[in-house]
This record gives structure tokens, C-alpha cells and sequence, in this order.
């Protein structure tokens, strides 16, 4: 019996954001600061307080998925199986030389089909239940996106679909990640997806007063940490990663962005929405992240942060930096990626992880926009301007959801076995 822990990697990225598609120009976009957050365009938002968010323009299904299947399927799903495709094609995965039943597919999704769900409610209140889609099940159904990939790709292993909003993406990386460790799958095609950005959500978010309503400057709207921060803004996408065990990856001459060392995991069992203001939960998550790594507190180069741009968490998480790491945080440079692409809910963490990769295949940390009255509650190293140019060798991406559920990543730069 071989008593060696398997170890997990990361080997290809698919990010479809509000800024770009696929790795290339998601890295070249934020690396420019580009903005993606601007005035709805795409549909009637009714008489919704909010008129803006981080839409994807211009996405056309068909570009990865057939027509015909494209109509009966959710938006949600649209991008997972772009995310998917363009992950595997990034790790350059040979699909037909694996093990079917040792590849897996684990994406979560926070809202799952809500266009559908509310397209088809909204058609049976007028018309009649006879009116109502065939494929409105299959289509509206969260873990549908985590099936439709795997049939897509032959993935007949490990498959689960995480709902943990907020954390959905960090969470499905790091169930993946303990898979592939105890033998289940070799490779899992992880992270998150969302297409919540539609009026019904707009709508609710911004009844419990969680949205920005700069409506006259949405650009300058997501300021994560800043002082005049007055909620999020709702984005929309998938972020999915190929995670793949080392040996594996190495046999076939894989290129390897990270190594995943480290996930915790728990829940603050307080409040439905509120984070815990003393954030304990957000701080055991990141303790047992770094711990299950191996490190030294002090070897933490780069936090990409949740940074929602909120009130509450802003707060919570800054201060929880700088309880768990103390003296070391002021070298410790955060981020928020939402500053650019909005918050994509359950997706937010999969295309946070990817852009995580860049700093460390870069030794780049990419800007957080909009940073320009520093709160004094919000005391961390943030990252404004054009970036830093910074090597990176040990990173944690964090993600805090609604519900109190709470998960942090750890990766490090790969260093040979």
C-alpha cells in the first residue's frame, strides 16, 4: 500500500467574466484595470431602484454548445460549459486517454436557473401551466450545470454541485480537492458559475439594501475597502479550473500554474446574511488553510480578498487579516477582483482563483479599483494603481457567503516533487 499523500495542481483556467473570455484576455484585462461594470443594456429592469451591474455583452452559446441544446438550457449553463471547454483546452487535457470513471466535475452555482424559473412562473401566471417549458426542470435545477458539463466531456467520476452562495466556487475547489487526495479522481474540472444579473435578483438584493445605488457613476460603484463604499455590485460569469493530481499532470507534461496546499472551511451559525463581526469563522477558515499548508504565517505574500465592497464585510475581513496575521499583514498585499467584474456570486471565487494564477505565473498582483478614501477600519496593504509587480510563492483566496458559510484556498508556486 502506498502511504504517500497524493498532491493537487492546477493545470489549465477557464474564465468567462464581464471583462473577457479565456485566460489570455481575462489576465490582460485585469492586468489594465479594465472596468466591467456599467449600465444595464441587455434587458427591462422594470421599476428597479439598481440600473447597473457587470454584464457579459455579446455571449453567444453557440460558440460552445449547439443550438438547439443552447435553447434548452439556462444562461447558468451557458457559461459553465464555456468555463469548462475553455479550462480543458487551456491544460491542453487529452479527455479521450482518461480514466472516465477518475474525472470528475464539481461547479456550483448560487442561484442556479433563476431567468428560467422566473420566465416560466411568470408564463404559467398569464398563459397556464400547459405553457410551461418541457425543459424547464432540467433547465432550472442548480446541479445542471455540473451534469450538463460532464456530459459534455465524458466526466463520469466524482460529480457534485455546491450551493454555498457566496463560497460556492471555493467550496467546490476545495471538495475537489480532497477527491483527488483520497484516490477518488484523478482530474476535476472545478469552480463556480452564476447568471443571477437579472431584475427579479436586482430586485431583492436591493430591497435588504445590499447594492450600490450609484446609478449616476456605476464605474466608480464597487469600491471594495474604501471609505464611501455603499454595497456591491452584482456581476454575472463562471470560473472554472482543471485541478489534476501532480503525478498525473507531470506524466503528460502538463503545465502547472500553483499547487493547491491548503482549504478551510466552516460556518459562523449566526446570522442569515450578516457576517459575524468578530469574524471567527472567516479566521478558523484561514488558519486552517495556512496551517494545512505548512506554512509560516509570515511566508503569506497575497490575500485575494472577497472585498464585496460592502459596509459589513469589508470590515470583517480586514480585520480578521490582521488578527490571524498580525504584524506580517502589513506585507501581506490584498486585492479584491470585484472591484472590476462586480460580484458573481457563486462564480466569484473560481474567477478570483484564476486571477490569483497570474500572480504567481506573472509575479503580478493586479489592481483593486476605485480604492481612494482609506477607511481606518479597513487597515490592509490594498493593491491600487496600475498593480504591484511582486513575486508571489504562497497566496490564500478568500470567500465569505450569505448564510454565514465561509471558505479560504491556499496555493503556493509549484516547486518540484
Amino acid at each position: 500500500m502506498n502511504d504517500k499523500k497524493r498532491r493537487v495542481v492546477v493545470t489549465g483556467l477557464g474564465p468567462v467574466s464581464p471583462i473577457a473570455l479565456g485566460k489570455k484576455d481575462y489576465w490582460q484585462a485585469l492586468r489594465d484595470g479594465k472596468n466591467g461594470i456599467g449600465s444595464i443594456t441587455t434587458f427591462d429592469l422594470g421599476d428597479c431602484p439598481v440600473t447597473f451591474g457587470a454584464e457579459i455583452k455579446d455571449f453567444d452559446p453557440s460558440a460552445y454548445m449547439p443550438g438547439k441544446e443552447a435553447k434548452r438550457s439556462d444562461r447558468a449553463i451557458h457559461f459553465a460549459v464555456a468555463a469548462a471547454k475553455l479550462a480543458v483546452e487551456d491544460s491542453k487535457l487529452d479527455i479521450s486517454s482518461l480514466d472516465p470513471y477518475k474525472f470528475g466535475v464539481y461547479i456550483g452555482t448560487g442561484q442556479g436557473g433563476i431567468e428560467t424559473s422566473f420566465n416560466n412562473f411568470k408564463l404559467m401566471m398569464e398563459k397556464g401551466s400547459k405553457r410551461v417549458s418541457p425543459y424547464f426542470i432540467p433547465m432550472m435545477i442548480s446541479n445542471m450545470s455540473t451534469a450538463y458539463v460532464a456530459i459534455v466531456l465524458g466526466a463520469k467520476g466524482p460529480n457534485l454541485c455546491v450551493v454555498t452562495a457566496c463560497a460556492t466556487s471555493l467550496h467546490s475547489m476545495g471538495e475537489a480537492y480532497h477527491a483527488i487526495v483520497r484516490d477518488d479522481a484523478d482530474v476535476i474540472i472545478a469552480g463556480g458559475t452564476e447568471a443571477a444579473l437579472r431584475a427579479i435578483s436586482i430586485a431583492g438584493f436591493a430591497s435588504m439594501k445590499a447594492l450600490s445605488t450609484r446609478n449616476d457613476d456605476p464605474a466608480h460603484a464597487s469600491r471594495p475597502f474604501d471609505k464611501d463604499r455603499d454595497g456591491f455590485v452584482m456581476g454575472e460569469g463562471a470560473g472554472v479550473v482543471v485541478l489534476e493530481e501532480l503525478e498525473h499532470a507531470l506524466a503528460r507534461g502538463a503545465h502547472i500554474y500553483a499547487e493547491f496546499t491548503g482549504y478551510g472551511t466552516s460556518c459562523d451559525a449566526g446570522h442569515i446574511t450578516a457576517p459575524d463581526p468578530e469574524a471567527k469563522g472567516a479566521a478558523f477558515a484561514t488558519e486552517k488553510a495556512v496551517k494545512m499548508s505548512g506554512w509560516d504565517k509570515s511566508q503569506v505574500d497575497y490575500i485575494n480578498a472577497h472585498g464585496t465592497s460592502t459596509g459589513l464585510n469589508d470590515k470583517m475581513e480586514a480585520g480578521m487579516i490582521n488578527r490571524v496575521f498580525g504584524e506580517n499583514a502589513k506585507n501581506i498585499t490584498v486585492t479584491s477582483t470585484k472591484s472590476m467584474i462586480g460580484h458573481c456570486l457563486g462564480a466569484a471565487g473560481g474567477l478570483e482563483v484564476i486571477a490569483s494564477m497570474q500572480a504567481i505565473e506573472e509575479n503580478y498582483i493586479h489592481p483593486t479599483l476605485n480604492y481612494e478614501t482609506p477607511d481606518p477600519e479597513c487597515d490592509v496593504n490594498i493593491s491600487t494603481g496600475r498593480g504591484v509587480d511582486r513575486k508571489v510563492d504562497r497566496l490564500l483566496v478568500n470567500s465569505f457567503g450569505f448564510g454565514g458559510h465561509n471558505g479560504v484556498l491556499a496555493f503556493e508556486r509549484y516547486a518540484g516533487i
